[in-house]
């Protein structure tokens, strides 16, 4: 009993009165006992299940953990989430099971007005203490900013943000009517680079807290080299330079084939290869044709598909290094799923990469220019640069915690609400 809430009154007897220090004490645990057994309730709402790639993964992650602290949790996810006609790839979706610990609605359609008025006043009658939205393209405003607006209106739920990009990597002139839409029906953000921060901040001065991108988890743990390279049908007496992820003009992939090329010329290469896996968003020819001319036939692996989850682990666990020579970049997913491999990285000095990857440290940053990369892969491969690089991933790597992350989305949501 002396571990009650009651227990500072329980034991005086009924003719005595606590005194002020004992009856505080008495109030505050009352206190802390009904905030603790008042449930947050959150709505996420951008990608998930059966949406396939990242963003996907990174909104059932915080779910999860959001739920693992008590909260209660639904995720609202699109019925239809872009049009077939403006999709660059193959497929949106994967065909494996739903995850049975979320529950995942879908319920929002982005090109049907309608459907945010329904989904808006649906949000604002369940209430819920905060909207958590995923917000990477300028193409989600009008869906998302409709529906924030609705939901504010019962004048208790919230609208927070985790915003990969504000301005897109291909612009278009409606981007800014576009982002002000939405931008402007948000209370607060969780930004993961000082780019996005200062684009946001042409926008709107709602609150904004920084949290680096978190390490991927759900693409499993290193596999023997060895057992990864036979399971992608690649020579493990070979070495593997790796370029990973959609393909889209900005990731530079045209710069990474011209320093090859240049490493080539000096000899450079033997041994060795480039091992490009993603599913191309733009026109594949011109790449194909600049690996015909360049005579790079015999050093290019081209695995043009989306690469499933379960895939993943072999490519970064069969490569010595990871190369990212992006044209512009926010931050990138692909560098967290490298840290969760313990794989160097090379980058340029654009955006939020150099903050993600430290010169010297995780890999090598350079320019975004084939001689410059290529000078950094020889550095790459010169001495005991991987065995020191790899340390060092290892020791950056404690930098990116989804447990942080979600500490400072409830960081943003106590800040908005007293507001």
């Amino acid at each position: 009993m002396l571990d009650s809430p009651f227990s500072c009154l329980l034991w005086r007897p009924w003719t005595s009165l606590p005194d002020k220090n004992e009856f505080i004490c008495f109030c505050a645990r009352l206190i802390r006992i009904f905030v603790f057994m008042q449930k947050t309730k959150i709505t996420v709402l951008g990608p998930a299940h059966p949406y396939r790639g990242g963003l996907a993964a990174i909104m059932e992650t915080m779910a999860r953990i959001f739920m693992r602290r008590g909260a209660e949790v639904d995720v609202k996810t699109f019925t239809r989430q872009y049009p077939s006609l403006f999709f660059p790839g193959r497929s949106q979706t994967v065909g494996t099971p739903a995850p049975g610990d979320l529950r995942i609605v879908r319920c929002v359609d982005t090109v049907d007005p309608f459907n945010w008025l329904r989904v808006g006043r649906r949000i604002r009658r369940e209430r819920p203490d905060f909207v958590l939205v995923k917000y990477w393209t300028p193409f989600m405003a009008p869906c998302f900013g409709t529906i924030a607006r609705i939901a504010r209106r019962n004048g208790h739920t919230r609208v927070l943000c985790q915003i990969d990009n504000v301005e897109p990597h291909e612009r278009h002139f409606v981007d800014r009517p576009l982002n002000r839409w939405f931008l402007r029906a948000v209370d607060g953000f969780v930004y993961m680079s000082e780019q996005v921060r200062r684009e946001l901040r042409s926008y709107t001065d709602a609150p904004a807290l920084f949290s680096p991108h978190p390490l991927f988890e759900h693409f499993g743990s290193p596999v023997p080299r060895g057992e990864a390279c036979a399971r992608l049908r690649l020579d493990p007496a070979g070495r593997y330079v790796l370029f990973f992820g959609l393909i889209r003009e900005y990731k530079g992939l045209d710069i990474l084939l011209d320093a090859w090329a240049r490493l080539k010329e000096r000899g450079s290469t033997a041994g060795r290869k480039l091992l490009v896996a993603g599913e191309f968003y733009t026109d594949p020819a011109p790449y194909r044709a600049r690996i015909e001319r360049l005579g790079l036939e015999r050093d290019v692996v081209l695995h043009d598909r989306f690469v499933p989850d379960d895939e993943v682990k072999d490519y970064f666990s069969a490569a010595d290094f990871l190369v990212l020579p992006y044209r512009t970049a926010t931050q990138s997913g692909v560098t967290q799923i490298a840290y969760r491999f313990g794989l160097p990285m090379i980058v340029t000095d654009v955006g939020g990469l150099p903050e993600i990857v430290p010169d010297g440290r995780a890999g090598i940053v350079c320019r975004p220019d084939a001689d410059a990369v290529a000078d950094a892969i020889g550095r790459m491969y010169a001495g005991g640069a991987l065995a020191r690089f790899r340390s060092g991933v290892a020791e950056q790597s404690k930098r990116f915690s989804w447990e942080e992350m979600c500490d400072r989305i409830m960081e943003l949501y106590d800040r908005v609400k007293a507001r």
